[in-house]
């Protein structure tokens, strides 16, 4: 007799879109298209086909309408089996996107987020990447999106490029975004700074960068209990108070209190915090405490 054996699974088309898909609700689409309005402005076209496009358009890295709408129209079949699915075509899909509210996305987000916390509570809290941390920690950044000058004049950043910025703010418990602003490229990123930490509670740590470097919105922070991580500019005028550490310890080289000694136009320089600076050697140093 011959041995039996188990049959070879074969992949099924957009697998990894079907999971993703499976996790939102059948009912939630239906009901954030209704409230936001969208339902009303759809007709062959619907808000559940609206959002398997888009979705599959983030996960294949898609460059353009055309090369969304024409694979969707190539696996019509498998692509019908996720809850009736359509793919558009390259009007339909441009009007939806220009036509229907945005906010729906949005709502559509914060809803499938509450939906996964009731089926799993551990999913937002997540697992701590850094046990040694008991305070959540925030990385604060941001990036600049590259786009089309002679499509979005709006968005002019040079003299033949045109761009936005995206200001984000990032849980580094749950690795979710808390909190984002898209704004004119040319604008710095210390002007959204005081935006980005709005919702920052005492005890919680914040980490950005030099360029979100403001003085009066550091001492805010710390006369709301916030903490705070940053780099110094190379242009940094300080003195410095106290001397915390004699000896290096490990790649700590240096730790001192410092005390700003130039009065910065962004507010008053005596807040306090946790400044990270390269010295000669090329090590880091670690400069003040809040």
């Amino acid at each position: 007799m011959k041995k039996q054996t188990k049959p070879l699974q074969r992949p099924h088309k957009f697998e990894v879109l079907r999971q993703i898909c499976n996790l939102i609700p059948t009912f939630l689409v239906t009901k954030v298209a209704r409230q936001t309005g969208v339902d009303k402005k759809a007709r062959t076209f619907t808000p559940w086909s609206h959002v398997v496009s888009m979705l599959y358009a983030q996960l294949t890295h898609a460059i353009g309408l055309n090369d969304v709408c024409d694979a969707l129209k190539l696996w019509s079949g498998p692509l019908s089996a996720i809850r009736g699915a359509v793919g558009p075509s390259a009007n339909a899909l441009s009007h939806a996107n220009r036509v229907r509210d945005a906010h729906m996305s949005e709502q559509l987000l914060w809803g499938q987020l509450d939906h996964l916390q009731t089926l799993t509570p551990s999913f937002v809290a997540g697992r701590r990447r850094l046990p040694r941390f008991k305070r959540r920690m925030y990385i604060v950044d941001s990036t600049v999106i590259s786009l089309v000058a002679n499509c979005m004049s709006w968005a002019k950043h040079r003299r033949r490029k045109a761009a936005t910025k995206l200001h984000l703010r990032l849980d580094l418990q749950s690795l979710l975004p808390r909190f984002a602003i898209v704004d004119l490229a040319p604008h710095h990123d210390n002007t959204r700074a005081p935006q980005m930490c709005a919702e920052l509670k005492a005890g919680e740590i914040a980490i950005f960068d030099k360029a979100f470097l403001a003085f009066g919105h550091l001492r805010q922070l710390t006369q709301r209990g916030v903490f705070w991580v940053t780099r110094a500019k190379e242009n940094l005028d300080y003195r410095v108070q106290n001397r915390r550490l004699h000896k290096a310890q490990g790649q700590i080289q240096i730790k001192n209190v410092i005390r700003v000694t130039t009065q910065m136009t962004f507010g008053s320089p005596n807040s306090g915090g946790i400044i990270v600076t390269p010295p000669l050697g090329g090590a880091y140093s670690v400069s003040g405490a809040p």
